[in-house]
């Protein structure tokens, strides 16, 4: 027998870093001190491929990112299959982020978790479920359960007939977000229907750089990089539309998309054609979604005029030809998104260059990108610091996108990586990252008048990077990839945004040396057993007083016990070694309840939702017990 329970707060004061320098005089100058809107959402989030692991388990289907790690593509020769074992670990994740102090959290949901063959006709019912106590462990725990229905993981089967690139997807996906709805919808009030959906046609379809690895700049044209961007964006129309249609009434939500950008800086402001190379990178990256969305439904006219110029210029081999929708289809796109979700990351200098006829945005935008040698570096190759630019471009979307179509931004993702190498738990240039980034968010509120009411910090634990795998570490929590339990750890990062989160903001301290009392959150320990054996012929009673303890300090500490049992029993009886083993649970709990610990309890509240499973004719497994115990 295995008794698991993630580690009890300490009450000892944790010092956190205080608030970091800012990096340049004009910074320091002007870092508010200020606090956020008392509504306003703080966050953190993960995607499914990047956490969940369990690639094949309960039914699940293959996606696009196990067959990319199985065919060796990752760094390392990484791969999904475990990945941080979420799918094992909801107690334990939520816990951390009560911990944490987060009011939000930002997941993703596997399509093929849900439906392995990408169709209803799929549906698992493990799969449901498994989304469906991650979600109640949210509300449970007054944290805001926000779902995103595609993060980058196509179904396998689905990519084998085409995947976006054909038609047929923007009904699969339009059925599949129905389903989410109805099933998920009276709990999430907040759904992304995409995350970062260039990349999914950039670096999934363009590159290659990430699954499925389809390395189109280089084989043939820009042109089905621009039929993966079509029917993303049809298929989003039909889902909020579904939503719209069937399920706000009843549910109240919110269904929008988080479209990624960095920030476009003229090389050279004086240049009137650096400042339109600067306004063609936007377009191309950040436009290309949001201007039908929120404008009229349709491709901008600096994204028609310069893909037009390319035809006129490359009669032998055009790099590129614009997909067209129609009319109804404008009408279908325009206005469906009830907040603008921005992932932003890092900035870009951007001078006007002569692209000729090479296939990609760079070539086909006739812009040059490139970054200022004094902005710090990250751990990525592509992500440097630059915090002013998220002012800038929330003030360019504002100004842009939202004059008439005017709904609230939420800062959907934003973080850098550090490499696994070193103190990974020490990760202070993380600290400067995010506080330079969460002060200009403040700015751009307070000083800019622009409407954002979420930050999401990217991640919430290290976790699959894609091409990179393991090795850069987007994490507020360390996760040893080395140990098969796959332990947590707070990084300073962690303890830092938990001070952020616990004073709303950057408001100065009454108290000159006064510091964070922040909650001490680690992965579970190894435990002293019970009945060591998996009998009651022997009782460790060391091993009921440390449990004794640990919920009489959780009670004094006004904390709910939720405690996770796991059993697996072998060649001994199993049917007699459950019962013995629930009794003592029910009695053990029955005596907390009753005697010494706290009056004020209630006797047994609630024995959660408890799943036998028979592996073979030897092997019984009991997969998680719940205890709750309550004021």
């Amino acid at each position: 027998m295995k008794i698991k329970i993630p580690n009890i707060p300490q009450k000892n004061v944790f010092k956190t870093l205080q608030k970091p320098e800012p990096q340049t005089p004009q910074e320091r100058e002007t870092f508010l001190t200020k606090a956020f809107p008392a509504s306003f959402q703080w966050a953190t989030s993960s995607e499914s491929f990047k956490v969940e692991g369990a690639w094949a388990a309960d039914g699940k289907g293959e996606t696009i990112w196990d067959r990319f790690g199985h065919e060796n593509q990752a760094f390392n020769n990484h791969t999904v299959d475990t990945a941080c074992d979420s799918y094992r670990k909801v107690d334990v994740d939520v816990y951390l982020l009560r911990g944490l102090g987060v009011n939000t959290y930002q997941f993703s949901i596997s399509w093929a978790r849900v439906f392995p063959s990408g169709y209803r006709a799929s549906m698992s019912n493990e799969g449901v479920l498994y989304y469906n106590n991650l979600i109640n462990a949210l509300v449970e725990s007054g944290i805001r359960p926000v779902a995103t229905l595609y993060h980058w993981d196509l179904p396998q089967a689905m990519q084998d007939e085409g995947g976006w690139t054909k038609d047929f997807i923007v009904e699969a996906f339009k059925d599949y977000a129905d389903f989410c709805f109805s099933q998920f919808g009276d709990r999430v009030k907040d759904w992304n229907t995409f995350s970062s959906p260039w990349v999914v046609s950039h670096a999934g379809y363009g590159t290659g750089e990430h699954a499925p690895g389809v390395k189109d700049y280089v084989t043939a044209s820009y042109q089905v990089n621009l039929a993966v961007t079509h029917n993303i964006l049809k298929s989003h129309a039909e889902a909020w539309h579904v939503y719209n249609d069937k399920y706000r009434g009843p549910q109240g939500g919110k269904v929008g998309i988080a479209l990624n950008s960095d920030w476009a800086q003229p090389g050279d402001p004086m240049k009137p054609e650096d400042v339109a190379a600067a306004e063609r990178y936007l377009e191309f990256m950040l436009g290309w979604f949001a201007h039908p969305i929120f404008i009229d439904g349709d491709y901008s006219q600096v994204l028609k005029t310069q893909i037009e110029k390319k035809k006129t210029d490359c009669t032998g081999s055009v790099p590129a030809v614009l997909p067209t929708f129609t009319a109804e289809e404008k009408a279908r796109i325009k206005g469906t998104s009830d907040f603008f979700g921005l992932n932003h990351y890092t900035s870009r200098l951007v001078s006007s260059s002569v692209g000729g006829c090479v296939p990609g945005p760079q070539g086909v935008g006739d812009f040059r990108a490139y970054v200022d040698p004094s902005w710090p570096t990250t751990a990525s190759d592509w992500i440097v610091s630059l915090p002013s630019g998220l002012r800038s471009l929330l003030a360019y979307i504002k100004n842009k996108y939202l004059t008439t179509h005017n709904v609230p931004i939420y800062i959907t993702g934003n973080g850098m990586p550090t490499e696994y190498s070193g103190d990974p738990l020490n990760d202070t240039s993380r600290i400067d990252y995010l506080s330079g980034y969460i002060n200009e968010a403040l700015k751009a509120i307070t000083d800019d008048g622009v409407d954002v009411q979420r930050f999401t910090v990217q991640s919430f634990m290290d976790g699959f990077e894609g091409k990179q795998g393991y090795s850069e570490r987007f994490g507020l929590l360390h996760v040893n990839f080395e140990d098969s339990s796959r332990p947590r750890s707070p990084k300073q990062s962690a303890y830092f945004y938990a001070q952020i989160i616990e004073q709303n903001g950057f408001v100065s301290r009454k108290k000159v040396n006064e510091v964070f009392e922040g909650l001490k959150i680690s992965q579970a320990p190894r435990l002293p057993p019970v009945m060591p054996d998996g009998t009651t012929k022997y009782i460790n009673q060391a091993g009921l007083d440390y449990y004794n303890k640990v919920v009489d300090a959780l009670i004094a500490a006004n904390i709910q016990p939720q405690v996770c049992f796991s059993f697996s029993g072998k060649e001994i009886g199993e049917g007699k070694v459950l019962l013995t083993f629930l009794l003592t649970v029910f009695f053990w709990v029955r005596s907390l309840c009753t005697t010494g610990i706290s009056h004020k309890l209630y006797r047994m509240l609630e024995v959660g939702k408890m799943r036998l499973s028979l592996k073979d004719s030897k092997t019984t497994q009991m997969s998680c017990l719940r205890i709750l115990v309550q004021k």
